[in-house]
């Protein structure tokens, strides 16, 4: 089963991405930047595979790039509480 079939599977393991890239020092602004082209790369490549991701899709389709980078920055927010680390 991917991470990408439960939707707290796939908060989870953004989470741990995230946590290791704190830990690593990477800034915030990268964080931001990798999140906006992450949020891009699935929009255009990857299927949703429940509710949740759909939604998200959906708004990133119709969404002008500044609010691209806000849905992104909101998933780094609401992940930074997520994970096994």
């Amino acid at each position: 089963m991917s991470v990408l079939d439960n939707w707290s599977d796939w908060k989870n393991f953004l989470g741990d991405r995230l946590h290791q890239a704190q830990h690593e020092g990477m800034d915030g602004k990268v964080v931001s930047e990798l999140a906006y082209q992450i949020g891009d790369y699935l929009s255009n490549q990857v299927e949703a595979k429940n509710d949740q991701e759909q939604v998200l899709a959906d708004l990133w389709s119709v969404a002008s790039p500044e609010e691209q980078h806000a849905i992104a920055n909101m998933m780094v927010k609401l992940v930074n509480n997520n994970g096994t680390r």
